[in-house]
This record gives C-alpha cells, sequence and structure tokens, in this order.
C-alpha cells in the first residue's frame, strides 16, 4: 500500500498516515483539531514486513484500511500515557 504522510505542526513527533489524499478534506473535526496545520512529507510502500520506527505495519495498516487514516503520536506522549496507566493501578 502506498502511504502518504503529512507532520503536524502543533506537536514535534505527531504524524498522520493516509493511503487517499483525497481523505484530508474528509478527516474528522476531532482529528484536524488534534494535528492542527500539517505539511507533507514523503510517500513510501507499506507492507506488514516493513519496519516502522513508532508503530507496528499490522496495526497501521489495519487503521488505514477501517478509518482511512492512523496518526502516530510521538514517543514521550506514548510514555507519558503508559506511565499514567501503568501507577493510577490501585494496588490492593
Amino acid at each position: 500500500m502506498l502511504v502518504s504522510v503529512y507532520r503536524s505542526n502543533k506537536k514535534d513527533g505527531m504524524y498522520l498516515f493516509l493511503q487517499n489524499k483525497d481523505i484530508l478534506n474528509e478527516l474528522p473535526d476531532i482529528v484536524v483539531k488534534q494535528l492542527g496545520e500539517i505539511d507533507f512529507s514523503f510517500e513510501f510502500e507499506l507492507d506488514e514486513s516493513r519496519k516502522l520506527s513508532n508503530a507496528n505495519p499490522a496495526d497501521v495498516i489495519k487503521a488505514i484500511e477501517e478509518q482511512g487514516f492512523y496518526i502516530q503520536m510521538p514517543a514521550d506522549i506514548e510514555d507519558i500515557l503508559a506511565n499514567i496507566s501503568k501507577n493510577s493501578v490501585k494496588k490492593v
């Protein structure tokens, strides 16, 4: 699958992956708000054997097929969310 990647100007490390560039005008408002302005970065062929730095390629493909896009969050956000989840579990 040929994927176009757009960089968010709102948050470093946040990227939008699309198979179809025409969907840009159809993104949900909450996604547009989260991303802010975006700039085209690059295109590449994505398949399940492709190594990605911050995502599982199968998850990216599945998200694109099901919702039309995939948002890659900055690594620091994912670490923060993981720590919040881990620390919010009550120990009995």
